[in-house]
């Protein structure tokens, strides 16, 4: 009897450079999904790459020369480079700097990407490849998941050029939302990070339009969207956490704070405040409702004590004087925050603020920069120590070795911590069978200014 074999054709490989902020990690998640469901597989290196994707950041001229290192990099290890991302914009200054690049697209242009991949890198999938399901590539680890539930943004802050870069608010459908967010804590997530360029806006730009799920009505509006994701459970039966970013303070803000206190969604915001002193946010183009703030704050923390609250703030913004930085310092010091980054302010190409008078000498940047994260490193520095004692849920991140008296340790973060930008907690003596992803309680031992320290307990 004659028997015949077909052979499948090896897949064309892809390597994938993701820069920026998580939104753009999403980003290069559904690059990569498409691809591999077009037949291509993934490189964890640039030699074995038949094409490279670089996903650049370009909102600030340092993120902007970081992208063009990375393009560099990628030419000089592979050769054969496919640029996106928000750079991809400027088009013109990225093949100035290295006109060997492929192909250059903008933000989440999806579709323009993977033309250039099957143009450049053709695929060679065989005749039976599209019968075989292809789960989505995730480039976090699989105990925590960010979730895109919009693109773009309405606001038009003097310093920022995000809707040049990636257009208005644009929601997604709130079904689809939250079958993502099914499925991806069937798939194992136990941390759900909810991302986008203002989650409080979520569905304005649909008029909040009407979706049913599981039978049910529900809005494409952010308090609908909590309150469903907190309904939400693992494979243990345990509701996942679920961190909400980039929450501007909107009065619907507050309905979210009783189902945190309710143990729904995870006692966490991140608000990008920006600044505190009215002048500069009247520059700046945002809001200047800081002592609402103060006082919403105050009332937040009544009803979910354990609450908390992260923010990002400018030092140095055209026209800052020294009365406005005392104004932020002093209102930090009644805000006390748990988590807060700074950034010296940088022009941006394109953005109003260059125009403004009286920009900000670099050393008195760096003297209130310096001074800021004193000031915060302090306040850090008492919260974590009004912890030691308590015993908090902690999710693990890494399980060690085994020492040589038999110990291990781990690294985990608390309900405090977002993964990459706040605090982790390091743990000792954890049982050998503690794996990534779980949820333990700990008691908290000792703290310093950003981490604590502890063992299971």
């Amino acid at each position: 009897m004659n028997t015949s074999s077909t052979i499948l054709p090896d897949a064309k490989r892809v390597g994938m450079v993701s820069l920026g902020c998580p939104k753009a990690l999403v980003d290069s998640e559904r690059i990569l999904t498409r691809l591999r469901a077009d037949g291509y597989a993934m490189s964890p290196d640039y030699a074995g790459a038949d094409v490279v994707l670089v996903n650049t950041c370009g909102f600030l001229d340092s993120a902007k020369e970081e992208s063009l290192a990375a393009i560099g990099e990628a030419i000089a290890e592979n050769g054969r480079v496919i640029v996106t991302g928000c750079m991809g914009e400027e088009a013109d200054a990225i093949r100035a700097a290295h006109p060997q690049v492929l192909a250059v697209t903008g933000a989440h242009q999806y579709e323009q990407v993977v033309e250039a991949v099957h143009e450049h890198a053709p695929p060679s999938q065989g005749p039976f490849v599209d019968l075989i399901p292809q789960p989505d590539i995730k480039l976090t680890p699989r105990h925590y998941s960010y979730l895109k539930i919009s693109e773009g943004c309405n606001h038009s802050c003097s310093f920022c050029i995000i809707p040049d870069l990636r257009g208005k608010l644009a929601s997604r459908r709130i079904d689809a939302v939250l079958r993502e967010a099914e499925k991806l804590v069937a798939a194992g997530t136990n941390e759900l990070l909810v991302i986008s360029q203002d989650t409080s806006a979520y569905g304005v730009d649909t008029k909040h339009d009407e979706r049913e799920w599981k039978g049910n009505p529900v809005r494409a509006h952010m308090t609908d969207l909590a309150r469903e994701l907190g309904g939400l459970r693992t494979g243990a039966g345990t509701p996942p956490w679920v961190r909400l970013h980039y929450v501007y303070p909107y009065p619907h803000v507050d309905q979210v704070i009783p189902l945190m206190a309710e143990g729904l969604l995870t006692p966490y915001l991140d608000i990008p405040f920006q600044h505190a002193a009215p002048s500069v946010l009247k520059r700046m183009r945002r809001p200047a409702n800081e002592a609402k703030v103060l006082a919403r704050l105050h009332k937040w923390r009544d009803i979910c004590p354990d609450i908390a609250i992260r923010s990002s703030f400018v030092v140095g913004f055209p026209g800052e004087t020294e009365d406005d930085f005392a104004y932020l310092i002093d209102w930090l010091e009644e805000a006390q925050l748990d988590r807060v980054g700074a950034f010296r302010f940088e022009p941006v190409e394109g953005a109003k603020a260059n125009d403004l008078p009286d920009p900000v000498p670099e050393a008195i940047k760096e003297e209130r920069y310096a001074r800021l994260m004193e000031v915060t490193e302090r306040i850090s520095a008492a919260k974590l120590t009004a912890k030691i004692g308590r015993t908090l849920p902690v999710i693990i991140d890494e399980v060690g070795e085994a020492d040589e008296d038999g110990d291990i340790g781990a690294t985990g973060r608390s309900q405090a911590d977002a993964p990459e930008i706040d605090g982790v907690v390091y743990l000792r003596d954890v049982p050998a069978t503690l794996a990534k992803g779980d949820i333990i309680n700990v008691t908290v031992e000792d703290a310093d200014a950003h981490d604590l320290y502890g063992a299971p307990a």
